[in-house]
């Protein structure tokens, strides 16, 4: 595992703090690993949303329903 040396302002270090006294987390590493995780699953969503809205732009419509697209977007955003 890479190990890195940081500095945060002091409201993020006492919010970071607060979360590992709050016992949610053990170690202000493992709540900044949880954030970047999210990070990168919101990411994920994104590239995803711009990759079918770019297709349907190219193709002009689609005979999907609006329940099927809510529900792959949902099924992207739970994965």
């Amino acid at each position: 595992m890479a190990r890195q040396s940081i500095t945060f302002t002091k409201p993020n270090d006492e919010w970071l703090r607060a979360q590992v006294d709050g016992q949610e987390y053990m170690s202000k590493s493992e709540v900044i690993n949880d954030l970047i995780r999210q990070a990168r699953k919101q990411h994920q969503a994104i590239d995803w949303i711009r990759a079918k809205l770019d297709k349907a732009e190219q193709s002009g419509f689609t005979n999907e329903t609006k329940a099927e697209i809510k529900a792959q977007a949902k099924l992207m955003s739970d994965g």
